[in-house]
């Protein structure tokens, strides 16, 4: 699964990996249009795209239904803080196994008491740069380079 997969480059990649079947989910059904020019694109038959607010609930049918969910969950601002971390949650009850995700490093203490929380394993896998435009007019700044972490949880039995 994909949690918030946008235009789907995270699930294109997964699909190109030979998943055997992702689905992303989606609130923006512009985003869900690019997903399915993309995806199409692509010819990849092996995904599909469900449009639903990841927070106020996903069909329960997918809990503990994928084996793997990745997503680059919104880091969240002040009029949506912590929306990151019920993502997280979210996609520690749809995955049977692992979980891998972006989080701002200087969120990484928190992130992983989270985890620690919902009784799931966190490591940072990767250490990465991200320049991020500047997309509202109340930016000062073109883009703002920012440091995200890889992590992968590992799903308790």
């Amino acid at each position: 699964a994909d949690l918030g997969s946008g235009c789907g480059a995270l699930t294109i990649g997964a699909a190109t990996l030979e998943s055997s079947f992702i689905v992303g989910f989606e609130i923006d059904p512009d985003a869900i249009d690019i997903y399915v020019q993309n995806i199409d694109g692509e010819s990849l038959p092996n995904v599909d795209v469900i449009c639903c607010d990841v927070i106020r609930g996903i069909p329960s049918r997918f809990h503990k239904f994928f084996d793997t969910v990745i997503m680059n969950p919104p880091f969240g601002t002040k009029h949506n803080q912590g929306i990151d971390m019920q993502f997280l949650k979210i996609a520690f009850e749809l995955s049977k196994h692992a979980v891998y995700s972006l989080h701002k490093t200087s969120t990484r203490n928190h992130v992983l008491k989270v985890a620690k929380s919902q009784g799931v394993n966190g490591e940072v896998i990767a250490e990465l740069r991200y320049d991020l435009p500047a997309s509202y007019r109340f930016h000062k700044k073109s883009s703002v380079d920012i440091q995200v972490d890889l992590f992968r949880f590992q799903m308790n039995s």
